[in-house]
């Protein structure tokens, strides 16, 4: 690229996709919001968030990330939520994002709202539950780490959180996941660590633990 030449962001519309299942019984505990990870989809962090016990309380809703792609030389469609270039820019289009997709879930503004993140989709959750218009009551991480950004601001408010971390995970190092953990108990936010047998992935023992913490959230 030449040296004289500029780049610029261009403001677009926002579309989006999300998945909503409402919950089974008459009063809903709340909104439990998911985040999927790199090269997935909001179908993707649907049925992880069925299969933790009592989701069916909530109503669940799966957020798609903007930027889709072909997943390699196929023809499924996958995304992801940001990349390193122009990160200030992409997080504020993200929570503009989700709160619309907020809205266009029927409910009492003062009911809970709890995220859940998976990989990529942990920072998404806690920049939602840190930033986001909505206040947030829980938000449960697994095989992700805490956006550095959070952590460095003195004015950020974390609500309850579970975060999880599977003993061969290669991509959140237990050094990292004890650094976070460090941090956020700094940050004076009431986190529960959950060290569970397996690699980078959503396994039976984490959904019971999200069960559990989800039943803890007021």
């Amino acid at each position: 690229m030449r040296r004289d030449v500029e780049r610029h962001l261009i403001p677009a519309l926002t579309h989006g996709v999300s998945l909503v299942q409402p919950a089974h019984a008459a009063a809903s505990r709340g909104l439990l919001v998911g985040f999927h990870g790199y090269m997935e989809t909001a179908l993707t962090q649907m049925n992880r968030l069925l299969t933790i016990p009592g989701s069916g309380l909530w109503t669940l809703v799966a957020i798609e990330g903007l930027h889709r792609f072909y997943r390699g030389r196929s023809q499924e469609v996958v995304a992801s939520w940001m990349t390193r270039e122009d990160r200030e820019v992409a997080i504020a289009d993200n929570l503009a994002y989700v709160a619309a997709a907020l809205d266009e879930v029927p409910h009492d503004r003062s009911a809970r709202i709890v995220y859940a993140g998976f990989s990529q989709g942990v920072a998404m959750a806690f920049r939602a539950a840190v930033l986001g218009r909505d206040r947030a009551s829980g938000s449960i991480s697994v095989g992700g780490d805490v956006p550095p950004e959070l952590l460095a601001h003195s004015a950020a408010r974390f609500p309850p959180v579970l975060f999880a971390r599977g003993t061969r995970d290669e991509l959140l190092t237990q050094p990292g996941f004890e650094a976070d953990l460090a941090a956020l108990t700094a940050c004076g936010a009431a986190a529960q660590a959950l060290l569970y047998e397996g690699a980078h992935e959503w396994t039976a023992d984490v959904a019971r633990a999200a069960g559990v913490f989800l039943e803890s959230v007021r």
